[in-house]
């Protein structure tokens, strides 16, 4: 395994943890625009190019949730190994290999078969990132500190979402605009891209400094056993009752998005990468307030506040398919998606945070294991339900009207029209709102919760967007992820002067 050698006792100097944040941007960078590449938007597309329904649909969407129970394995494998950064490196190295030969499945006659090849594929996928992520987040729990958390989370998350903003545009550009109208052969360019983007994100994180298991247990400890501890801790135990609630509402949609844009609402796939990419931008752009939000109050009163903005947006998708093609639909989806992505960023960044910080010292392992696992059961069951009702749904309208007769004149209003793919939106604004009641039971530690921390939060956030909205704010927003990406290297952090005696 190339790359820095692991640091005695678990410790790295500043320069050597400036190093290794540097390195591991550059790799989140790299894997967002893979994920882009060859996931989202444009694996919805591949499916439907090959024939797909609405099951196969969710199915899709559910697979790097369900995939998630791979981490059973994973955990016994890290606590017997315990070399974390080669089992991280080489089972994400084997997913990106998988992804090279889905690429020629549009050369398939059979489109049967190349569908069940693209699920099988894309499992496989997810099943060795699952593994790959849960000596990842075992490595990162005992390599980062603390303080500071929240600030290098919102780095790591914001060069995803620049880079997968860039590959999901070019993407959406080869689709639109291959010679010929022959989408299929701008599909297999695009997974080949998302492979190599893949194995540049490996190298990468081959260069982290790796760190030494915190401490060896006598004998291999069995997977019931290290589940069971996170399990059994009360307040660890609410935490994941809410993340859990929490991925069940935004994945009984987010999968379906995508066709309801496409089907029921009529756009073009290269406008529906357009949407994608504001949401995306508005992310970055932000994500960063974000991180110093939750480093200065409390990650649950980040969660407070993005979430139910996100909850917003699901609600007001539905009006999308009333209004008729036109500069106010673009308009709306616009918005939609622009506060969806400055809200998905927060709620992304403090779910993995408190999750981090609230995991006892030494014990990352199981519990982060525990948190993936509970997710995924959730995450993965909610599209798989979505696709089982969605027939179901395809015949069903609920329609409120309101009729007004007088004397010489009548009006008749529609208040409220939902069908097919919008009730899906509405449910899961709904089963939001019960995550939101379960966010209130968590106890995170800090001198606060959400009722404490609002007001100064909000304040915050005014303020930071206010500079954002001038020409100087504009710019260094933008120049925040841009000269990251571009590869500049990490100061060394100079020795204090030494004091006179």
């Amino acid at each position: 395994m190339s790359g820095a050698a692991g640091t005695p006792h678990g410790r790295l100097s500043g320069a050597e943890l400036a190093a290794a944040e540097h390195a591991l941007v550059q790799d989140a960078a790299w894997a967002g625009a893979s994920t882009s590449l060859s996931g989202g938007v444009v694996l919805v597309g591949f499916a439907l190019l090959l024939g797909a329904g609405p099951f196969t649909i969710g199915l899709l969407g559910a697979l790097p949730a369900l995939a998630q129970i791979a981490q059973l394995p994973a955990i016994a494998l890290v606590e017997r190994v315990g070399r974390r950064r080669e089992l991280a490196v080489w089972l994400g190295v084997a997913g990106r290999v998988v992804i090279l030969p889905l690429a020629l499945l549009p050369l398939l006659a059979d489109r049967s078969l190349a569908l069940m090849l693209l699920v099988l594929g894309q499992a496989l996928v997810a099943g060795l990132a699952a593994m790959s992520a849960c000596a990842w987040n075992s490595w990162m729990h005992d390599l980062m500190p603390r303080s500071g958390m929240g600030a290098f989370l919102a780095r790591r998350l914001a060069w995803p979402t620049v880079a997968a903003l860039v590959a999901g545009i070019a993407a959406g550009l080869l689709v639109d605009n291959w010679p010929g109208n022959d989408s299929a052969n701008a599909y297999i360019l695009a997974f080949a891209l998302a492979a190599c983007a893949g194995f540049a994100s490996s190298w990468f994180l081959a260069r982290v400094p790796d760190v030494p298991m915190p401490r060896v247990r006598a004998g291999a400890p069995s997977i019931a056993g290290l589940i069971r501890r996170p399990l059994a801790d009360l307040d660890f135990r609410l935490l994941i009752r809410f993340l859990a609630s929490w991925s069940f509402a935004t994945n009984l949609a987010a999968p379906f998005t995508t066709v309801y844009l496409l089907q029921q609402v009529g756009l073009s796939l290269g406008t529906v990468l357009a949407l994608w990419a504001c949401g995306q931008l508005a992310n970055a752009l932000t994500v960063g307030l974000w991180g110093r939000l939750s480093d200065r109050f409390s990650d649950k009163a980040v969660l407070g506040a993005a979430a139910p903005a996100v909850l917003l947006c699901l609600a007001a998708l539905p009006l999308a398919s009333a209004l008729e093609r036109g500069p106010l639909l673009l308009s709306l989806l616009t918005i939609i998606h622009l506060v969806m992505g400055v809200a998905m960023g927060g709620t992304a960044l403090a779910s993995n945070t408190i999750a981090l910080r609230l995991a006892p010292t030494g014990e990352g392992t199981a519990y982060m294991a525990a948190v993936s696992l509970c997710n995924a059961a959730a995450a993965g069951t909610a599209p798989i339900l979505g696709g089982l009702l969605a027939d179901w749904f395809a015949a069903r309208e609920l329609k409120i009207v309101v009729n007004w007769a007088a004397p010489g004149t009548s009006l008749t209003l529609t208040p409220l029209r939902l069908e097919h793919w919008d009730f899906f939106f509405v449910l899961a604004a709904l089963a939001g709102l019960h995550a939101l009641h379960r966010l209130e039971l968590v106890r995170e530690g800090t001198g606060g919760g959400l009722r404490v921390h609002a007001r100064d939060l909000a304040l915050e956030a005014v303020r930071t967007l206010r500079s954002l909205s001038s020409a100087d704010g504009i710019r260094a927003g933008i120049a925040f992820p841009l000269g990251r990406l571009v590869g500049r290297r990490p100061r060394r952090i100079r020795p204090a002067p030494a004091q006179p005696s």
